[in-house]
Order: structure tokens, then sequence, then C-alpha cells
């Protein structure tokens, strides 16, 4: 089990971290959902051990990790940390990539890296120059790389960042899917609520330093707490002091909420509405694009 037991953390006299602590077993996925600079990529660098702490602590199956100012090399060794900028060597081929974090007296070690490859859909390009692929692609090898040795703690920050959505649906399911299946715990920063929402087992999210909220995918979503929480997941309509969500909305032949069209934003399978109702702006969902100025009524569901 790894505990973070209140821990707080500055680079001046300000502290981007605040009183942080959670829990989370081997095989979870926790997801750390916050602003640019709320402390999300730091969290992760003290966990791993790149950043030393004066204040909460870091365990590990009950042993304190002591972090860079008692490691002569920072980092853990049964951990593994890909950052944004992900390390990869750009003149050797992908498969000496992640084959230097897998020892050349394993047998099996080419199995390993086909392996690999194969849950980041990259299997074709074993023998492809890192400094030939594609942001994506370099991003894809990385996170194989990161899992070559089996750590049993994996921390992700914006790992899909570079990846195209076409490929990205894809390779979620299937990273998801092999961590569970290896029992590696994985704690990822992320902008993208499709990471949390679809496959977290706990989203953390952060505000001002602090924690703002934590809980399973549903319980957040359905019960946000504040609007700043809500808005990682969609748009957001405060309504009579209630959150809510545009698919909570819905256009009618009568009520007694009228409110006039702005626009129609076209999302594929419906259409986001954005309107105005006694000077605020709101946003519900239709199937249908409704003309500008027009004037319709609502139900909240």
């Amino acid at each position: 089990m790894l505990k973070v037991n209140n821990i707080s953390f500055g680079y001046t006299s300000k502290e981007v971290l605040s009183n942080i602590s959670f829990k989370a077993n081997k095989g979870d996925y926790i997801a750390v959902v916050g602003e640019s600079g709320c402390g999300k990529s730091t969290l992760l660098e003290i966990i791993y051990g790149l950043l030393h702490i004066e204040k909460g602590t870091v365990f590990w199956n009950e042993e304190k990790l002591l972090g860079p100012n008692h490691n002569l090399i920072p980092g853990e060794y049964f951990m593994k940390y890909l950052p944004q900028d992900f390390d990869l060597m750009p003149y050797i081929s992908v498969e000496e990539n992640i084959g230097k974090n897998i020892s050349f007296l394993d047998e099996n070690r080419l199995k390993r890296i086909q392996e690999l490859l194969e849950v980041v859909d990259m299997k074709d390009f074993l023998k492809t120059k890192v400094k030939n692929l594609s942001g994506g692609q370099k991003q894809r090898v990385a996170i194989a790389k990161v899992l070559a040795k089996e750590p049993e703690v994996l921390l992700l920050d914006e790992p899909f960042s570079h990846i195209d959505n076409f490929r990205k649906n894809h390779l979620r399911r299937s990273l998801f899917k092999y961590l569970k299946l290896k029992n590696i715990l994985c704690v990822v920063a992320t902008h993208d609520t499709t990471d949390a929402l679809s496959f977290a087992d706990e989203i953390i999210v952060i505000k001002d330093s602090k924690i703002e909220i934590k809980g399973s995918p549903e319980e957040i979503y359905n019960e946000p707490k504040s609007a700043y929480v809500a808005s990682f997941f969609n748009e957001i309509n405060k309504i009579s002091n209630k959150l809510i969500y545009p698919n909570q909305i819905k256009k009618v032949a009568k009520s007694n909420l009228e409110v006039t069209v702005i626009h129609s934003y076209f999302k594929g399978s419906y259409y986001l509405i954005e309107a105005s109702f006694k000077g605020e702006i709101i946003f519900f969902e239709h199937l249908m694009k409704l003309k500008v100025d027009e004037e319709v009524c609502i139900k909240i569901s």
C-alpha cells in the first residue's frame, strides 16, 4: 500500500501542496486532476523521491521513503516515473531504448520488448530509430520503456498528451487493462477527464494547493461539490445554487423556463446549445441544431 501523509511542499515560502493525504493499493489507478500549476507534477516527483519534503511522509508497504536527501540516486527502485518530457535516446532504435531497462541475460528479453510494444500499439517500429518517430509515437515508446522492469508503482504525468484521439482511446484501454493484469499501482496526473472518469478507481482533485475532493469517478461526477470540480468533466450551469450539467437540461414544448439560443455547437451525436436565461449563460444538450435568437422552453431533469 502507498500512504501519502500530510505532505506540504513549496519551491519558495509559498506552498505548492498543503496537507496532501491519500492511500492506494496495488492494482489501483489514482487520477490526480487540477488546473495547471496546482501541484500535480510536484506530487508525483515527491512520491518518486525527486523532491525533499520537510512536512509529511510517504510510505510503501509500511516502509518510509526517505527522498533525495538520503538516497545517492534519486528515485525508488520499485517505482517508475514518466515525466512530460519523456527520456529517450534519439539515435538508437525503439528496441534498444526499451531494452536498456531489461537485462541482456534475460532469455525472454526480446519477447518482453515485443509484448510491451503490443501494449502501446508500436509492434511495427521495433527497429526504427527514435529520431524518426512522431511526438505521439515517442510518448508510446516512453510508456513501454518505464514498464520494462515491471514496476510495483507507476507514476505518469500527462501520459497521452502527444497522442491523437485515434490512437489514444485504444491505448488507454490496452494500458490500463495491462496494469490491472500485472497488479501495478498507477498514479496519473492528467487534464484528460476521460482518463479519470472511464478508468480511475479514485479521483483526487487539487485546488489552491489542497485536495478539494477525492472519491470514485461516480461520486465526483454526480456530487462535484463545486463548479471548479464539475468544470473538469463538462460545461456547468449554476441554477438556483445547484450545479447542473448540460445533459440534465432538456428542451420541452412548454415550461416556465424560457431561454434564447445564442449558438449551437456540433458534438457528433448531439448539439451543445448555448443560451441566455435572464442575462446568464446556460448550456444544454439537444439532438438538433437550434436557430440563433430562437426562444425555447427547457426543463431541468
